[in-house]
Formats: C-alpha cells, sequence, structure tokens
C-alpha cells in the first residue's frame, strides 16, 4: 500500500487511529499515547503500560501504551514517540491499525529463571531473539536482567548467552590474521586509552578494527571522545575502508549492527545499577566476537568506586572472561589496574579527547597515568598479536609513542573516517578549591562521573570535569582540587549544587 494510499483509505474494522507525532524523547522504547476516552482502547481493553501492536504500510512495532486526559489529541488520533514514529516511517495523519501483539513466550523461561531454573542456549536464543526484536517493554528487560543478577549465570548459561548475542546481530570476516582488540569493563571516569592503543597497534603492524560504544548514563564512551576528533558513524563498508587502508578505526559499534541485544540489556543494566558478572562477560565478548576478534585484552580497573571494587571480585571475573573467551576459540588476556581514582585529568568527551592528543603529540604536561596505563594495555595485546616477543612489547610500544608514529597513525585513521578536527572548549567553568592544606586521600569515581554529567556530558561534547589533584597529591587551601566545564550557565551552576550538597568528592586530609 502506497503512503498516500494509507493516509486515504482507512480500513473498515474498528481498530485504527491516525499517527500523530509529538516529538516525545522516550530513549530506544517506542512508545503509543492514546486518550482515555479512546473507543480503540475500550473495544480491545487496553489499559496504560500494556504493549500494542502498531502496523502501517507494511510496517510494524510494538510500542508501549500511555494515557492522556487532556485534549492534546482528538478523537481519532494516536501519539507516537520519536522511536515509535522513526520505527513505522509513517507521515502525519497515516492510518495505524492497533491490536494486541503475540504473546511473549519467552517470557516464561524469565519467570522460571527468577524461580531458579537454568537456562539453555534455545531458550536464551529465544530471549535474545525477542529483546533484538524489541518485544520486551523496558519492565520485561528489567526482570531478565534481575533475574540474572539475582540468580547468576553459570558457566553454560554465560557461553549460551553469548553466542546468542553474537547470532543475533552481523559478525564481521576480516582476510588477515590476527584481529586484535582491547576493552575495559569500564566504572572508571577518564581512562580512555583506546584511540591511544588503537594507534600504537596500527603503527606497529597489527589490524585492530575498533567499534566502541556511546556513553548511557556515563559522562563519555569512546564513541563520544573519538566524535569530538572525527566522524565515527560509519558503515560496515566505509570501517572496512578504513582498516584496510591504515590498519585500524575507532568507530561507533551502533552503526555496524554488532550485538544489537546488548545495546538493549546495557540501557536498562545501567539504570537499575545492576551489571552482573554473567551478562557483563557476554557483553564484552559478544562485541568482541562479533567483530571479528581473535586476540583481546580486557582492562579490568578494581577500587573501592569503580565497578569491580574488591581483588576477588576481580579474579573471579578475569576467570569468568578466559574461560567464556575460549570456548569461542579467542585469545584473552586480562590486564588488572588501578580502579581508585580516574585515569587522565579529563571527563568528557572533549576533556577526555585533549588528553588523548596531549599523550599522541607527547605533550610535556600530558597526563603521565593514562600514557602509563596504554602503553601497558599496548604492550599487552602487541605481545599477544604477535607483533613482539614476550617481554620486547613494552619497549615497542614506548618508541612508536615517543617517535611521533602513534601520532601519525591517528591523524591518519581520522582523515580516512572523514577528517580531523580539534575537540570543542568549554565556554564556562569553575574550579573547586581544597578546603584546607593537606593530601589527598580518597576520590570518589561514581559522584565525580556525575559532577561531569549533570556538566552536561556527554551530550554537551565541551563539558565535564578536569581533574587537578590525584591520590597522595599535596595541596594548598584555595588550590583547585577539579574544574567544572559546562557550555551554558544553567548546566554549569546544575552540577555546582550537586557539588556544593556533596562533600569529599575529592577528600582532602589535613596535614
Amino acid at each position: 500500500m502506497s503512503q498516500a494510499a494509507n493516509l486515504a483509505a482507512p480500513p473498515q474494522q474498528l481498530n485504527w487511529l491516525k499517527a500523530r507525532r509529538l516529538g516525545i524523547e522516550t530513549g530506544d522504547e517506542a512508545v503509543v499515547f492514546m486518550r482515555v476516552d479512546c473507543h480503540v482502547c475500550r473495544a480491545e481493553g487496553f489499559e496504560a503500560h500494556n504493549r500494542i501492536l502498531l502496523q502501517s504500510g507494511g510496517r510494524s512495532v510494538i510500542a508501549t501504551l500511555f494515557r492522556v486526559t487532556r485534549e492534546m489529541l482528538r478523537h481519532n488520533e494516536m501519539g507516537l514517540s520519536e522511536a515509535a514514529w522513526d520505527e513505522l516511517g509513517v507521515a502525519d495523519g497515516a492510518i495505524v491499525t492497533v491490536s494486541h501483539p503475540p504473546p511473549v513466550e519467552s517470557l516464561s523461561l524469565v519467570r522460571g529463571k527468577v524461580y531458579g531454573q537454568r537456562l539453555a542456549p534455545d531458550a536464551l536464543r529465544g530471549i535474545v531473539a525477542d529483546v533484538v526484536s524489541r518485544r520486551y517493554s523496558g519492565i520485561q528487560l528489567s526482570a531478565f536482567i534481575t533475574a540474572c543478577a539475582a540468580r547468576p549465570l553459570d558457566y553454560d548459561e554465560m557461553v549460551g548467552l553469548t553466542g546468542a548475542m553474537v547470532d543475533a546481530g552481523k559478525r564481521l570476516k576480516w582476510h588477515t590474521h590476527p584481529i586484535v582488540d582491547k576493552h575495559s569493563v569500564g566504572g572508571l571516569p577518564g581512562n580512555r586509552t583506546t584511540p591511544i592503543v588503537v594507534a600504537i597497534a596500527a603503527a606497529a603492524g597489527l589490524t585492530m578494527p575498533k567499534t566502541s560504544s556511546r556513553a548511557i548514563t556515563s559522562p563519555a564512551g569512546t564513541a563520544d571522545t573519538m566524535e569530538t576528533l572525527c566522524p565515527v558513524d560509519l558503515n560496515l563498508e566505509a570501517m572496512r575502508r578504513v582498516v584496510e587502508r591504515e590498519g585500524g578505526c575507532v568507530v561507533w559499534g551502533g552503526a555496524v549492527d554488532l550485538s544489537p541485544a546488548d545495546d538493549a540489556l546495557i540501557r536498562v543494566e545501567r539504570v537499575l545499577d545492576l551489571d552482573s558478572e554473567g551478562q557483563l562477560v557476554a557483553s564484552v565478548l559478544s562485541k568482541k566476537i562479533a567483530a571479528g576478534s581473535s586476540h583481546v585484552v580486557i582492562d579490568v580497573p578494581v577500587g573501592p568506586t569503580a565497578k569491580v571494587r574488591s581483588e576477588e571480585a576481580a579474579v573471579i571475573l578475569a576467570r569468568a572472561l578466559t574461560d567464556v573467551a575460549h570456548a569461542f576459540a579467542l585469545e584473552t588476556v586480562i590486564v588488572e589496574s588501578d580502579g581508585r581514582q580516574p585515569v587522565g585529568r579529563g571527563i568528557g568527551p572533549a576533556l577526555e579527547a585533549r588528553d588523548v592528543l596531549a599523550v599522541l603529540r607527547n605533550e610535556i604536561d600530558a597526563p603521565a597515568d593514562l600514557r602509563e596505563h596504554a602503553l601497558r594495555l599496548a604492550s599487552a595485546l602487541v605481545e599477544l598479536g604477535g607483533a613482539a616477543q614476550k617481554g620486547k612489547g613494552e619497549a615497542l610500544c614506548a618508541a612508536i609513542l615517543a617517535d611521533g608514529r602513534a601520532w601519525a597513525k591517528l591523524q591518519a585513521i581520522c582523515a580516512a573516517q572523514g577528517g580531523m578536527r580539534e575537540p570543542p572548549v568549554a565556554s564556562h567553568f569553575q574550579p573547586i578549591l581544597a578546603p584546607v592544606k593537606g593530601v589527598v586521600t580518597a576520590i570518589d569515581n561514581r559522584r565525580l562521573a556525575k559532577v561531569a554529567k549533570l556538566a552536561g556530558a556527554p551530550e554537551a561534547k565541551a563539558a565535564g570535569v578536569e581533574l587537578h589533584a590525584k591520590l597522595a597529591s599535596h595541596v594548598e587551601e584555595g588550590e583547585p582540587l577539579y574544574v567544572v566545564n559546562a557550555e551554558t550557565p544553567g548546566e554549569l551552576v546544575y552540577a555546582l549544587n550537586f557539588v556544593a550538597a556533596s562533600a569529599d568528592i575529592v577528600e582532602v586530609s589535613e596535614l
């Protein structure tokens, strides 16, 4: 049916309404709005939060229903969120048929997990297929995530979930070997080592097609940071051209549809602040396997306000990552790192990008901790990938960084991805000063990251926090501990209000 026909000829059954774009952002979840006195709702027995199948012009979407009591909709209209609108691809006034969706059979498997039943590989494939098809609401996704946190996945379940997540998306294949990659389990502000590691590895002759994520609730993802330097929304063909030309890339994974179930799960996990070991393992490894990687170095920061908070938890996670990776013939090295404080100075896309540039350009005041951590990860990667003998990786990587080969490689990668640019600078900022003369004894990673987010990061690329004081450093009274950066006065005030109400984000003990 053409769009014109769809606009002009409503079906004869009663369950149709005209589409209206409301311009409401609801994240990735499709939402439909109907009047409380809507005749379709009465006829079908729809209530708020019901899942509803919408169809128009050969396209369909399952949306969550919300009811409106004011006259914002006419009696024959439905309102669509931006996600629902994009999925249906309709025009204002288009006829949309409304019905109950088929039952989501895999939800019974989720309920079984709640009561302690194991999830077999076929069950996990069914759940993941329904997640990718957006048949699960946010509430239903929450049930699955919570069940897997309360009833931890065993080895077979982790392998099954990883495989199901890989199979649900595209899988890249390359005509060379090895294909190397690096990943951090996260939970640490800054720590933007990826562009540095990619530049060093590619300059060393390895192939590193790096697909990275955007932030969901953190101040910056690698893709957000890299986007301040060059385009990252490359499709698969463009990504291949860059890798074939330069040996590496740093692109947004969402553009190449790798492990799409992971993106849906992460959005809910972050809101719930739940990141169970099994789902973390599947999340990390599914994206590496889908990207065609054969050798991966995984960074595990450990600290009291990091994602992994104890040495014991780090050992358990490392074992799970290594065992599941082995099931997929993925060579893996785990690098445990200091997660007690941010790595680098910048927290936020542009600020982190400036740290990356300072290290690659060998600037005198480049953050030493970022340089050292990136070299440690790059050294492990070039040894794992065979570009250096065991014990020789550190010298090779340090030389590549020192003589400018890494900087030249990043410039070439940025040019191949669409052109390099300088990251933006915030127009509003406020230093947070040390209340006394003393020594820095603790830094709260989570609350410092929240300050950066309240200041506007990652949507406002120049916003965030620039850290001036590290653990064990001595500070004078009135000396800046960190600086809050924002693109607007309102966002700066918003972040500063949180700072004022939160004592000791950076704790100073008086001497």
